[in-house]
């Protein structure tokens, strides 16, 4: 099988971003680490390239453009539920999986000792008591405002390395960043009976005008984050709070499926094509085998795979261990100790772990399998002319429209799809009007991984709201586009200068997706 090179591997000194190991690796073209599409015959290859070249025709939309998930793409009512339906292509036996899946992401647990024994191990500190609770029908979390809840946004805690030790640790992948000593990973706002939640989230916004072509004036939300009623002490000095919404669950088996060498090949760390945009590959531990890999799930692309991104949020949001995440008690410190003389969920007879292997796989089968919702109206005049101005405006260089899944994935309902995410993968810097000042692994505190924008327009048909970013903060899609900065400034910019009948025929556009 011919091995064809991907078109550029990261530019970044590799010496710098990669250990010894993985370097080895990159430049051995090895299956644990591959530079090359090792899946495609050259045959294969040319056929891949020719389909995800990006379109300069704009007249028609292309041949399966309206199919984003590829052959599992949902083509069910476009209505509240248009994300929880299952991969059209998942075989008829696999199905009962899902369900089970479902019903577990479902799940309500509680605290322990309980008569459900089952249901038991919550917190002692947590952030939700399900995954659905952040997770509202598979979609899009929301800031604390208007009468909302606060389940669905959280406080991500973290401090820079203190000790040569903790240097080495970053180095070396075996730590992405160092909880705050006492309140540890983020900040809990709900405890089982007899403990006291760690704090709250306190938010509020400057409004900014921003003045468009034309003279429309939008006005934009500064948000400034801080704590109170905190019950452990102070935070340590050289915390930072990094807030975040919960995003969307759609298409991760297909995320998962893209072949490495395919993002890698966007790697630009050092922009040395000049075109200002310097994307970077987040390179992190699977926590399964502890290998060195590419990260693509996460708000900083902090996690490889769907299994290790399921096991965090058990350990981190509701305080459930797991094979790859052994903490029963959650987010708790040492300095807890009242949080850590509470009894666990912990029972060989149902597998060890407070959430076990069966219920981890089953609760990844689910959110893998989730299925992608079918463009709506991709050939209409307007949604054309609002995307060939998303792809004349730079908006592709990052947000990339599609990939040809691997052919070798391990399941084959993911093999061998064109799908259309629009988004590289990749770490970029946003700007400082975007930076949270909270470095996560290889991504620094203004960098963040290009979110897929598939399914973006029916988020407020499903979700009953329209705030995008990672904290909420853009009320509508016109609002996100303006908080873009840094190697998005251009096309933030280009937006701005644009007529104001070809800004909303960009927005329908998004609104298709």
């Amino acid at each position: 099988m011919n091995r064809i090179p991907a078109r550029r591997i990261l530019a970044l000194p590799l010496a710098v971003l990669l250990s010894s190991a993985v370097l080895a690796a990159a430049e051995a073209g090895s299956n644990d680490f591959p530079t090359t599409r090792t899946d495609l015959s050259a045959k294969d290859f040319a056929r891949v390239a020719k389909v995800t070249a990006k379109t300069t025709n704009f007249s028609k939309a292309e041949a399966y453009e309206a199919m984003q998930g590829g052959g599992g793409t949902s083509i069910d009512p476009a209505d509240a539920d248009a994300f929880s339906h299952v991969s059209a292509n998942l075989a008829v036996e696999k199905q009962q999986d899902f369900h089970l899946g479902n019903a577990l992401f479902r799940k309500l647990w509680v605290s322990s000792p309980s008569s459900t024994q089952a249901s038991d191990g919550l917190g002692p500190l947590y952030n939700a008591r399900s995954c659905f609770s952040c997770h509202i029908r598979d979609g899009r979390g929301h800031p604390p405002e208007g009468g909302r809840d606060a389940i669905s946004m959280l406080l991500r805690l973290a401090r820079p390395a203190a000790t040569p030790a903790e240097l080495a640790a970053l180095k070396n992948h075996v730590a992405l960043n160092f909880p705050d000593p006492v309140y540890g990973r983020q900040l809990q706002d709900l405890a089982v009976p007899g403990l006291a939640a760690e704090g709250r989230m306190a938010m509020r916004y400057d409004e900014e005008p921003v003045t468009l072509a034309g003279g429309e004036v939008v006005s934009l939300r500064r948000p400034h984050y801080s704590v109170t009623d905190l019950a452990y002490g102070p935070l340590d000095a050289a915390t930072t709070l990094s807030p975040r919404v919960a995003p969307t669950m759609l298409g991760l088996g297909l995320i998962e499926a893209i072949h490495p060498a395919d993002i890698l090949a966007a790697a630009d760390p050092d922009d040395r094509d000049g075109d200002g945009i310097s994307g970077k590959a987040a390179l992190v531990r699977d926590r399964t085998d502890g290998s060195i890999t590419l990260g693509r799930f996460g708000w900083k692309a902090q996690n490889a795979t769907v299994r290790d991104q399921t096991a965090a949020a058990f350990a981190d949001d509701i305080g459930l261990s797991t094979s790859i995440e052994k903490r029963p008690y959650g987010d708790c410190t040492e300095k807890q100790t009242a949080c850590l003389s509470l009894e666990t969920g912990e029972q060989e007879r149902l597998g060890g772990a407070e959430a076990p292997d069966p219920v981890l796989d089953l609760v990844t089968f689910y959110s893998q399998n989730l299925a992608v919702p079918a463009r709506r109206k991709a050939s209409f005049p307007e949604v054309l002319k609002g995307k060939q101005i998303f792809y004349e405006s730079g908006c592709t260089a990052c947000h990339a429209p599609k990939f040809v899944t691997r052919r070798d994935a391990p399941d084959k309902a993911f093999a061998f799809q064109l799908i259309w995410p629009y988004s590289d993968f990749l770490l970029h810097d946003m700007g400082e009007g975007l930076a949270d000042g909270q470095p996560v692994g290889l991504a620094d505190g203004r960098e963040w991984r290009t979110p897929p924008l598939w399914g973006i327009g029916l988020t407020k048909t499903v979700n009953g709201h329209s705030f995008f970013l990672h904290d909420g903060r853009a009320r509508n899609l016109t609002e996100a586009i303006l908080w873009h900065g840094g190697e998005a400034e251009t096309a933030r910019k280009t937006f701005s200068g644009l007529p104001k009948d070809d800004r909303q025929a960009l927005i329908t556009f998004l609104e298709s997706l």
